[in-house]
């Protein structure tokens, strides 16, 4: 029987252009199965104000942009690769946002909707009828409205809290919410709980000898864990003259990884921290992320049914 090819990329907040490779990887690899591991929708709304007399501006990594019509759709297009939401506004309007925080708050979730909406129109699209698997999972980053939104698609699937079948005897759990973050994200549990979350997830499956851990964050104090530590104000802590990195993954992952031996747990949420780690028989495996540049990082992993995983490659594009 022929191997199983699995595309997996994770935390492409929002960007559209990263959106757009992950449905094309399937034939682009030839790959039979996505995997998206969360934090899937964006962080901020980027303003493209009028100003009259055709000319629009807008503020994208502390650059000032104006534009005249012609060049609107291009600044649209680059804000949307970018990860951001971009919305045509007014200067009256924007006062009454300034003046109306709970606005932003709903007009966020609206572009939000909005845009994961058409992304799952898109998938719809693209990948039925060619017998490509596709999974959506959220991350810590992205509310709880998503899953709403997820479960409306016909073609791409949100295996949270689902023991998936992804064929040939292979199953898939997942869990999108991390341990505490210094950015108090929609979904975050303290380590005691998260633990408790995962054991009701794994004690569903029994044998892991052929099951992947879909799990966000990635297994505290391993190669695929390593981060920049931050003070209370969100600036680097220092030590030698040098940012202090350490291990900012879950204690919890760790120790379920330990304690049930999955053969492949798949992992995102610390960006720059692309790479493997080996706990007892399991491979972690983290792709990073590269989003804001329009890049989409991924692995191809390769399953055997005698074998379990044959082989993988971390690819970018």
């Amino acid at each position: 029987m022929a191997d199983r090819k699995i595309y997996f990329a994770t935390d492409i907040h929002g960007s559209e252009v990263c959106l757009r490779k992950f449905l094309n990887a399937a034939k682009f690899y030839g790959c039979d199965t996505l995997i998206m591991g969360g934090d899937i929708t964006g962080k901020m709304i980027v303003p493209i104000v009028s100003r009259g007399q055709g000319l629009h501006s807008a503020t994208l990594y502390g650059r000032h942009l104006e534009v005249n019509d012609d060049g609107l759709h291009k600044l649209r297009k680059t804000i949307a690769d970018a990860g951001y939401y971009a919305y045509q506004t007014t200067p009256e309007e924007m006062e009454r946002f300034r003046a109306d925080p709970s606005a932003v708050t709903e007009l966020f979730a609206s572009l939000m909707h909005e845009t994961l909406g058409r992304w799952l129109d898109l998938a719809d699209e693209r990948l039925a009828g060619t017998g490509v698997r596709c999974y959506f999972a959220p991350g810590n980053d992205d509310p709880a409205f998503v899953d709403d939104i997820l479960r409306t698609s016909a073609v791409a699937i949100n295996p949270e809290e689902a023991v998936v079948d992804l064929g040939d005897g292979f199953t898939m759990i997942s869990v999108g919410y991390s341990n505490k973050t210094p950015w108090d994200s929609p979904r975050e549990l303290p380590e005691d709980e998260l633990a408790t979350y995962i054991e009701k997830q794994a004690e569903a499956i029994g044998n892991t000898d052929r099951v992947i851990f879909n799990f966000h964050v990635p297994p505290h104090d391993t190669p695929i864990d390593q981060a920049v530590l931050l003070d209370p104000e969100f600036r680097p802590i220092m030590k030698g003259g040098m940012p202090e990195i350490s291990g900012v993954g879950s204690t919890a992952v760790r120790a379920a990884l330990e304690k049930y031996q999955p053969m492949l747990s798949l992992h995102g949420h610390i960006h720059e921290s692309r790479g493997e780690a080996r706990i007892g028989r399991t491979l972690a495996i983290n792709p990073g992320s590269e989003y804001s540049e329009g890049v989409l990082r991924g692995a191809i992993i390769t399953l055997s049914r005698k074998k379990g995983v044959r082989g993988y490659q971390l690819v970018a594009g």
